[in-house]
C-alpha cells in the first residue's frame, strides 16, 4: 500500500513539474514574442503555423527521446566536439538574446552608474561564463566519473 501510495505521489509530482516547465515555456514564447518576431524576420507571415508546429513538434520528439533512452551511436570522437560547439552556440545566443530582448545589461548599468564601462562590464560577463564552463567540463565531469 505504502509504495503504491509513494508511486501516486511520484506520478503527481512529476506531472506538476512537466506543467510547471512546460508553462514556463509558453510564457517565455509568449512573453517575448519568438514565434511573431520569426515569422516577421523571415516575411512569412502566413506560414506562422509552421513554425508553431515545429516548436511543438520538437518539444514531444525530445520528450519522448529523453523518456524512452534513445541513443545515437555515433563515433565519439569529432561528433561530440561538434555536438557540444551547437549545444554551445544554442545557450549562449538564447542567453544573449534574452539579454537584449529584457535590456537587462543597459539597465544594469544605468542603475549601477557602470555606463562608462560597458565593454568592461559585457568581457567580464563573458568571461564569467566561459570560465564557469570550462570549469564545468574540466573539472566536474571529471569529478563525476571518479565517484
Amino acid at each position: 500500500m505504502a509504495s503504491a501510495a509513494a508511486n501516486l505521489f511520484v506520478a503527481i509530482l512529476g506531472f506538476a513539474g512537466g506543467l510547471g516547465v512546460g508553462s514556463a515555456l509558453v510564457a517565455l514564447l509568449i512573453v517575448l514574442d519568438v514565434i511573431p518576431r520569426l515569422a516577421q524576420l523571415a516575411y512569412a507571415y502566413r506560414k506562422s503555423i509552421w513554425f508553431e508546429t515545429a516548436v511543438v513538434c520538437g518539444a514531444v520528439f525530445w520528450s519522448l527521446a529523453d523518456f524512452l533512452d534513445w541513443r545515437l551511436m555515433l563515433p565519439r570522437s569529432g561528433t561530440l566536439a561538434v555536438i557540444g560547439s551547437f549545444d554551445g552556440i544554442f545557450v549562449g545566443m538564447l542567453g544573449a538574446a534574452l539579454t537584449e530582448v529584457m535590456n537587462v545589461i543597459p539597465i544594469l548599468a544605468k542603475r549601477m552608474r557602470l555606463s562608462r564601462y560597458m565593454v568592461s562590464l559585457v568581457m567580464a560577463m563573458l568571461l564569467g561564463k566561459v570560465t564557469g564552463s570550462l570549469f564545468d567540463w574540466l573539472v566536474f565531469q571529471w569529478m563525476d566519473d571518479a565517484s
